[in-house]
């Protein structure tokens, strides 16, 4: 079994699709939008083709911005190596967005840092402490 898709809700559709196409080198698709329903989104695919993320806009759902919560708490994306996580993480950070944990290796084992995406969400960058 795999993870098809993770879906992440927002008011910023436009916005939180350039980033994870800019920054993660996604390939989105064309929006989707269903008038009646009030509904738009975008699914966004990575290298390797097998998980994507949609990203979904919709006039019914209204933000409660609130701070940890149960639920989804990060996804990760996996770089080539410790460097590739230090250079990422410091271009999130030249570029305005929250690093949210600074690069540190592990309890088990990984190198990684936490940045925020447009919305808030927390991404992880992790690298294999080789």
């Amino acid at each position: 079994m795999k993870i098809e898709h993770i879906a992440i809700w927002t008011d910023r559709l436009e916005e939180m699709r350039a980033f994870y196409v800019k920054y993660f080198h996604g390939i989105s698709n064309e929006k989707y939008v269903n008038p009646v329903k009030g509904f738009e989104s975008y699914f966004v695919r990575f290298e390797g083709g097998d998980t994507s993320l949609e990203i979904m806009r919709s006039s019914h759902i209204k933000n409660t911005a609130q701070t940890e919560h149960l639920g989804l708490c990060h996804f990760a994306f996996a770089l080539e190596n410790k460097e590739k996580v230090n250079a990422f993480t410091e271009q999130m950070r030249a570029d305005g967005y929250h690093v949210l944990g600074e690069p540190r290796i592990t309890g088990d084992g990984f190198f990684e840092s936490v940045i925020a995406d447009p919305d808030g969400n927390r991404v992880e960058l992790v690298a294999e402490n080789i």
